[in-house]
């Protein structure tokens, strides 16, 4: 069962939240209820929060600083911010803040559950990851079938996790407790390609997704595949695809049109 946090100063809001997550999820989740960030600061730490839903304009401490201290506290509750403005400050922040997602008011059923659905994937992913390596499955990588294993589960953490701006080598075979070179050779032995390749690949794939929205901006997208530089995204963008992320949308937006007459 997934613990669920919903944080909102408004009580109807808080309400409507929880209806649609009663009615998408049913009794796969536990929901729980507070009015500010000061409380749903607590609770996350005190219930053991899987998910926080936070409400980002509420008084005192808002949605942003209670997700800072959520993660100080509770690392491994996953970050679902909802707003009223559809800001790239949010999106940034939230990404920084290795948020999931960030959902607009009024919500939208579908989009709740598609958030909850992918922070749940997130968590499920990394859990999986870290049990690995705290069972001591690790040891005997010289096995084919553990090394298949391991190998499945680094795809699955890295596609539901590719736009954390931290995700790196490095951050994942710490997680396992493996010498980043041996986890590199190891990667690159399974997918015939190394691990930056492949996590590009991810996260041009899913900006050319975002780029076909055309009231996301090119920082935004770049901010929620896991770039801090809108700068940077557009250069590993080009190189990557073959044109800017702008000639990518306007030629999404005349494919769209020629589609539609």
């Amino acid at each position: 069962m997934i613990k669920i946090l919903v944080a909102d100063d408004e009580g109807y809001e808080r309400e409507i939240l929880a209806e649609i997550l009663d009615q998408r999820f049913g009794r796969d989740v536990e929901v729980r209820m507070v009015e500010n960030g000061r409380l749903a600061v607590d609770a996350a730490a005190l219930w053991a929060a899987d998910v926080a839903l936070l409400d980002i304009e509420m008084p005192g401490i808002n949605g942003i600083d209670a997700a800072r201290q959520i993660q100080a506290q509770r690392p491994e509750c996953k970050i679902i911010f909802v707003t009223a403005y559809s800001l790239f400050t949010y999106a940034h922040e939230a990404v920084k803040l290795g948020a999931c997602d960030y959902i607009l008011k009024p919500v939208d059923p579908n989009d709740v559950e598609q958030a909850v659905r992918r922070a749940s994937a997130q968590a499920d992913a990394q859990r999986q990851l870290e049990a690995m390596a705290s069972n001591g499955e690790l040891l005997e990588m010289d096995s084919y079938d553990k090394t298949n294993l391991l190998m499945g589960k680094v795809k699955k953490y890295l596609q539901h996790n590719y736009m954390l701006y931290d995700i790196s080598l490095d951050s994942v075979s710490a997680i396992l407790n493996l010498n980043p070179s041996y986890f590199s050779s190891l990667f690159k032995r399974t997918f015939q390609v190394n691990f930056l390749d492949y996590l590009t690949e991810l996260r041009m794939d899913a900006a050319k997704a975002l780029l076909r929205d055309p009231l996301r901006s090119t920082a935004e997208v770049a901010s929620m595949v896991g770039y801090e530089s809108a700068n940077y995204f557009t250069r590993a963008f080009k190189k990557k695809v073959g044109m800017t992320p702008t000639d990518y949308r306007r030629n999404a937006a005349r494919d769209r049109a020629g589609g539609m007459s």
